[in-house]
């Protein structure tokens, strides 16, 4: 240990004697700034201070990215605060001991969705958070990650809404997820406030004409047999892709018209099945030592997907742009049309919540149009003298 005037000369000729762990060179105009050398060459500028009865050091920065001046200068401002009684050094080594963002995501990722989240959703989540969120504020401390930095994140993503507001939903939850470890504060969720974008419609229903197309492309089609029953069973239970693909022949009560999911995307779930679906499973074949029933290539593995033999479908039935997921819109569109309501509609899809069925509300159109020609006629009888049963339409440019 040594004082001097701390300069680069000073610090180039400053070594660490063999059979020391460091050795240190303090400044001689300002006191408590110093710097230190390791065996490794290592050179590391410190602040040293009395406070509370015992002595504290901190680190203010490695010689080479910080010139002596500067390291000089921060040490002034370090032992400075000190002197007004503040506590800079316990705040400095707080803020290193907070992660970034990125690394929080990754536990995030790994403890919350890899458990609460299913298949496709969760590697979703860890898409968006890898392609999209962490190139943007990765880098960052999570406690500096201001609004401003997601509306601008937000922003770039203006193109695609539904992209945008999905980077929007995972950074609130993953902030959410971090209150309650304690990591950050629940109130200073960078997300909220933020308008999310408007989003057109994703549903795509098939009309009867094109249901009549899809039914001669499946029989037509040379796809094999499995495929094609699996889609069939896709259209007449409303099920989604992978609760069809997931399904065992144990899971089929042939009796109650059920195939009992022991998981899906909410949990355990009822499938239930029509005569029709019946039929299609009737008629599948069974693999020895595949519990599945739609088995896959590999023994005793369901089937991985069904991308090319739905491409192969959509194109002989003439279909633009519908989605496999669309065949579950048309299973709850055709009930809400057939006025079977929302709440049985819900049950069907193994809806959790109202609100996600309530999209198909405008499909239910059967009971309000009887219910405005009743109203409608009732009232015009009143006006014109007549009963509502004997409503007559005037033509038009008449009047009474």
């Amino acid at each position: 240990m040594s004082k001097g005037r701390i300069s680069k000369r000073s610090i180039d000729a400053l070594q660490c004697p063999k059979g020391k762990d460091r050795e240190v060179l303090w400044d001689d105009a300002v006191c408590g700034f110093g710097v230190v050398a390791f065996p490794s060459g290592k050179k590391v500028y410190v602040a040293q201070c009395r406070q509370n009865g015992r002595s504290r050091r901190s680190n203010i920065g490695e010689h080479g990215r910080l010139t002596p001046e500067q390291a000089r200068s921060e040490a002034k401002k370090l032992l400075g605060l000190v002197e007004t009684g503040a506590d800079p050094i316990s705040e400095r080594k707080a803020a290193l001991g907070v992660r970034t963002f990125k690394d929080v995501a990754e536990d995030f990722l790994s403890l919350h969705v890899a458990t609460k989240r299913k298949g496709r959703t969760g590697g979703e989540y860890r898409r968006i958070i890898e392609t999209t969120i962490n190139p943007a504020i990765g880098s960052k401390r999570i406690t500096d990650v201001r609004r401003s930095d997601i509306a601008r994140l937000h922003g770039k993503l203006v193109a695609t809404p539904y992209a945008a507001n999905m980077t929007l939903a995972i950074v609130s939850a993953l902030w959410n997820w971090a209150a309650k470890r304690d990591e950050v504060v629940a109130t200073a969720n960078p997300a909220i406030g933020i308008e999310r974008y408007p989003e057109q419609g994703r549903e795509r229903y098939l009309t009867p004409a094109e249901l009549a197309r899809l039914g001669d492309a499946l029989r037509e089609t040379q796809i094999d047999p499995f495929a094609a029953a699996a889609i069939r069973l896709l259209i007449l239970t409303g099920a989604r892709l992978r609760e069809i693909l997931d399904a065992k022949w144990d899971h089929v009560d042939y009796e109650r018209g059920v195939i009992f999911l022991e998981d899906s995307k909410t949990g355990k779930k009822p499938v239930y099945l029509s005569a029709a679906a019946l039929a299609v499973l009737a008629e599948i074949p069974r693999v020895d030592g595949n519990p599945y029933i739609v088995p896959g290539a590999k023994a005793g593995k369901p089937r991985a997907g069904l991308a090319k033999p739905w491409a192969a479908i959509c194109k002989a039935a003439g279909l633009v742009g519908v989605r496999r997921h669309d065949l579950r819109h048309t299973f709850a569109s055709t009930g809400a049309g057939a006025s079977m309501g929302l709440p049985i509609i819900g049950k069907l899809l193994g809806h959790t919540q109202a609100a996600t069925t309530h999209r198909y509300a405008h499909l239910d159109a059967d009971p309000l149009r009887r219910a405005v020609d009743t109203i409608g006629a009732t009232i015009a009888a009143a006006m014109g003298g007549e009963k509502a049963g004997n409503v007559v339409a005037l033509p038009k440019g008449q009047s009474r």
